[in-house]
């Protein structure tokens, strides 16, 4: 009788034991429960800490509100000027109405999945390849919003999307760098044609100061014979002014002058 009691009683405590850890649950700081009892939704999510959950009657589903980091894999796309290439990105979300995320939609990971690879076909495949290339954070502002929109009755927010990469055809690779050769080579002749213009600027407003004076001339010979002279040549070719042929050939014509008036 005492054995049968005592069993009795090690029974009643095994079941309350069972049921206790049925009925509760710890949940962490960025968990949320959300409980069905009898099929029905409760009003209110619970957690994070300890909460009762009458077993069998509820149902629980446990939420995570941490963000999301998801791999979209590489799509194949068209761009609007007919370029085929492969984008891959990268999606940013997290849960903020858990009830939404397990009421309104039977997977929410797989769905935003899903839904981000249509939307990153869709969205550039409007846009031209230089566009793709060089204005990425607008692409990835419009991916984000519409993604966002259609999340939203899903409890999900999108708080930023990401184009990773984009893989060229090996053909338009070598293309684009012909063109950036081409691009390159242009502008290093606009700068030379440039240099070539100020130069030659600059040549015309000295042929104008020293046609105003001269003796500048003289000085920028006699600059030049300090240049050559400085390196070891072995041929230094002197300029002579010609006014100083001048000044000669004016006093020979005085000296001829006054001769032949001596003469007899």
């Amino acid at each position: 009788m005492v054995g049968g009691s005592l069993f009795s009683l090690f029974f009643l405590v095994l079941v309350a034991v069972f049921l206790l850890s049925r009925w509760i649950r710890i949940l962490n700081e960025y968990e949320r429960a959300v409980i069905f009892r009898l099929g029905r939704l409760l009003a209110k999510d619970k957690g994070p800490g300890i909460i009762f959950v009458f077993w069998p009657i509820d149902q629980v589903t446990k939420i995570s509100l941490r963000t999301v980091v998801h791999d979209v894999p590489p799509q194949d796309v068209i761009t609007k000027d007919n370029v085929s290439v492969k984008v891959n990105a990268v999606v940013y979300f997290r849960v903020v109405e858990p009830a939404k995320a397990v009421v309104e939609v039977e997977n929410y990971l797989y769905a935003t999945s899903q839904l981000a690879q249509t939307t990153l076909r869709s969205v550039l495949g409007q846009a031209e390849l230089d566009e793709l290339l060089s204005e990425r954070e607008k692409l990835n502002e419009q991916l984000q919003e519409i993604i966002d929109a259609q999340t939203d009755p899903w409890g999900i927010k999108v708080s930023m999307v990401e184009v990773k990469h984009v893989d060229l055809p090996s053909e338009m690779q070598r293309a684009m760098a012909r063109q950036a050769e081409a691009e390159r080579e242009k502008r290093a002749k606009i700068i030379h044609a440039e240099g070539e213009f100020q130069a030659s600027r600059q040549l015309a407003a000295a042929a104008e100061v020293v046609s105003k004076n001269p003796v500048t001339l003289q000085l920028r010979y006699l600059q030049t014979v300090t240049d050559i002279s400085s390196e070891q040549n072995s041929t230094l070719f002197f300029p002579i002014p010609i006014d100083l042929f001048k000044a000669f050939q004016a006093f020979g014509n005085k000296s001829g002058g006054e001769g032949g008036s001596g003469t007899p």
